[in-house]
This record gives structure tokens, sequence and C-alpha cells, in this order.
């Protein structure tokens, strides 16, 4: 297969060729994906060029930037990347700013972060602004303004016969309302324009004690969680630290219980506002204060570079006494290995609030222009459950002891799951209520009708 005589710019790796491993290789080692091409754009025309001679010859297109969120089932595909593609431009009068498919999160806020602004960014840094917004979002501040999807404004795509579209919620109500949060099922999108947010004070870090705290620890997370204001957030988490010698002497091997928190306003009023953690002393570590934008990624320090692991999330209806019992029982009082964490985010806020529907909402349903495809998150908190996967071999315990801890909670697991919390084997009807994935589909069958795009999680798969 040659279609470098249509790209002027990108370069294209087939297999046997060197880098092409590499190239192919998502952000989680432990998914593989089986693709006949790899094609790096530089720009939106390269995109378009690779659309139109899938559509032309009945191949398809899998498009990613980082490859995060990958998961297996590609086959055959030309999996095009994004990453090479980072531009981002900030217009501080209106508050908004253009991000290329390809540009991190780190490199949004940090171009935001000299105006006082912020996205609605999540906890890595290195994770594709666009493919994060695809899904949804649940972002540091989606207390405060939603889920990322609701920042956009505007969408360019290449659709399904190879054309360059810009789209709104006037232009293109319907494909405006899938793709910010439905994920990248129906078009190519090579840039979007996102509405930034206020951000003059930003405070945050994690408090991290030894996990024979964890009572005490999670006690304190649900007094503040029941009455934060949206401008706060706090996440628990039962942390596993490997013995690394690269890690500070006090966290190798350390069994830990962690409180991550943001607060968009000042240090003070934040510190009284998590007086129950403040007053329990004993941290092995606490890296709380101001915090520029630009560095709301070390508040969680997750990993920079690939590696492979496992995921499993639910979400979760309650977390009164007994659900933390049960959870604090069934994680691991003691330590939650063979996974590296166990963490609760609070959510709530504008996460669960409500529009009235308007030209982004086909429907008319009250999932509202301003929400897109992932709707309101009712559910106050999201269980997350991570594994690193040093061999295969281990999959089969990791697999357990996610399903344990899941069966645990099931009087409390609401059965959705978030879109980007999806994980191996999962599909995307799990991610919506059966009247938005028939919607879905819908959308998919009419703008992509010979299945040029597929996805991390198809929603016709």
């Amino acid at each position: 297969m040659s279609i470098d005589e249509a790209l002027p710019r990108g370069r294209m790796l087939v297999p046997g060729d060197e880098g092409f491993e590499q190239a192919a290789r998502p952000w989680n080692l432990a998914v593989e994906q089986r693709v006949r091409a790899v094609v790096e754009a530089e720009d939106a025309e390269d995109v378009a060029a690779v659309v139109s001679h899938a559509r032309r010859n009945g191949l398809r297109v899998a498009l990613q930037a980082g490859g995060h969120g990958a998961a297996d089932g590609l086959d055959g595909e030309i999996l095009l990347r994004t990453s090479r593609m980072r531009g981002v431009d900030v217009r501080p009068d209106r508050r908004v700013a253009r991000v290329e498919a390809g540009a991190s999160w780190g490199e949004v806020l940090a171009a935001a972060g000299k105006h006082g602004l912020t996205g609605l960014a999540g906890s890595s840094p290195v994770v594709s602004a666009t493919g994060f917004t695809l899904g949804g979002g649940l972002s540091w501040f989606g207390r405060a303004y939603g889920p990322a999807g609701s920042a956009v404004r505007a969408l360019e795509v290449v659709d399904a016969e190879g054309a360059r579209r810009r789209v709104t919620g006037e232009s293109d109500p319907e494909l405006f309302w899938a793709l910010r949060g439905g994920g990248g099922d129906f078009a190519a999108v090579t840039a979007m324009e996102i509405d930034l947010f206020p951000a003059p004070s930003l405070y945050g870090g994690r408090m991290l004690w030894p996990i024979a705290r964890a009572e005490e620890v999670m006690a304190a997370f649900r007094r503040i969680t029941a009455s934060a204001p949206e401008e706060l957030s706090v996440w628990f988490a039962l942390m596993q630290f490997p013995p690394f010698p690269q890690l500070p002497e006090p966290l190798r091997g350390l069994a830990a219980v962690a409180a991550d928190v943001t607060f968009l306003g000042q240090e003070g009023v934040a510190r009284d506002l998590l007086a129950p953690l403040e007053s329990l002393g004993g941290t092995v570590l606490d890296t709380r204060g101001p915090l520029p934008v630009a560095e709301l990624g070390r508040v969680c320090a997750e990993p920079t570079e690939p590696g492979a692991g496992m995921l499993r999330a639910e979400l979760l209806t309650d977390l009164d006494g007994d659900a933390a019992r049960t959870l604090l029982d069934a994680a691991g009082r003691d330590g939650v290995a063979p996974l590296a964490m166990v963490q609760i985010r609070h959510l709530g806020g504008a996460l669960a609030g409500r529009d009235d529907a308007g030209p982004g909402d086909p429907a008319g349903d009250g999932r509202g222009a301003r929400l897109g495809a992932g709707g309101v998150v009712e559910e106050p908190y999201l269980l997350s459950m991570l594994a690193p996967l040093p061999a295969p071999e281990l999959a089969p315990a990791i697999r357990e002891r996610h399903a344990r801890i899941s069966g645990a909670m099931a009087p409390w697991v609401s059965g959705r799951k978030p879109f980007t919390y999806l994980g191996y084997g999962e599909r995307a009807a799990a991610a919506f209520p059966g009247d938005v994935l028939e919607r879905l589909r819908g959308i998919k069958r009419r703008r992509d009708p010979h299945g040029v795009f597929r996805s991390n999680f198809p929603v016709l798969d």
C-alpha cells in the first residue's frame, strides 16, 4: 500500500520499516495494535488525504495522538497519528483557545496559565486535550464548570468523505452533539476551539499518610465532600508505591493513603475547607501550596512515559459509612497490591447539572447544547482501580482483584461508566444510557456509512 503521493508532508511507516513497531504502539503497552500503516500527520491536509484514500480503497482509519485510551481491536486499519499537530493559540480577551488535535493538556495549560486562565484538564499533563474532550472529560474543574466537552465552541473536522469542515452547534447540531462525549467515531477532529476559565489563584497538591491511617482519611474525605463548594475537588486514594530507587526514600515500597486536592481560590480559604484533613497530622508527604496552572499535572504525579497496565472504573451512587467501610475492606487496609491505586474522585457540582435543550441537543431532552452526548454525570463519586502489568501472566490476578472490589461495591455501583475510563474488553455501550447509545449509533450510520473511522471504543462494536 502506498499513499505517499497524497501526503506532501506526513511520514508513513508500514510493517518492516524501521520505527514502525514503536510508532504503532499505544500508551498502554499491554494493548496490541495490528495496523497496516502508521501515518504521522503534519496538518489537517494530511488527515484529509489519508481519510480520502481510506474511503476510496475500503479501508478504516484510527486516529490517535499519543495513544491514550487505546483498546485491543485494531486489525488492518491505518493508524493516523496527530501527535505532530500541537498548535495552541490562546485569545485571552475572549477566554478562548484553539487547540490542535495532538496538543497535550500540559501544553494547553502552559499557554493559558500565562493569562490567569485554565482549561478543563484532567490529572495527566501528557494526555491529548482533544481526545480527552471528545470522551466528555472529567476534569479537576468539572465540579465548577462541567465536563470538558461542554467547553467546546467549535470543532475542525475531516468528515468520512475526506472533506474539511468547521462544526458548531449552529452549523451542524447533530454532529456537534455527538462528538462532545461520544468519542471520535463520527469524524476526524483536527482542532477544537474551547472556552477557558479564570484561575487567578489556584491551590493544590497531595497529602500522603501510611495506609494505617486510611479509615481516618476516608472519614475526613467524606466529611469534606459532603459540603464542598464547587471550586474544591478532593480525591481519595489507596496507593502502593514500587520499591524503585529513584523514589524518595520514604516512598519506596510504601503502602499509603492519599488526598489529592485542587481549589480555584486562595490558600487560606482552601485550608479552612480542608480542616478535617489538616487536623490529622502525621503526613509522610504534603505538596500543597499555591499552584501555577501550568503545573496542575504534578498534583497526582502520574507517569509521563508509556507502560503496560490494566484499568477498571465504576460510578458510585453514594459513599455512605457502609460503602466506605466496604471499600476499605475489599481494597485492602494493609495494601492494594497487585494494584497500584484504588481511587475515589468526588464529582457532583456542575457535572451533575442540566441545561435547557438548545441547538446542540437534537432530541431536546434536557441534555443540552452545552453538555453534548456525554450528558450529565449524576453519580457523586468515581471509583477507579489501576494496576501495572509487568508480565502478561499477572493479568488474571489483577482482573480477580478488580472484580472482587467491584463486586463488594455492587450495592453502590450505578452500572454506567465514564467514556474516558472504559478499559480493556469493555464497550462504548457501557458509557451511555440506551436512548443516547441508539442516537449515537444512528449518527454513526448516517455520517460514516462505510465505516471509515474506527475509534478506540466504537459505538457500533
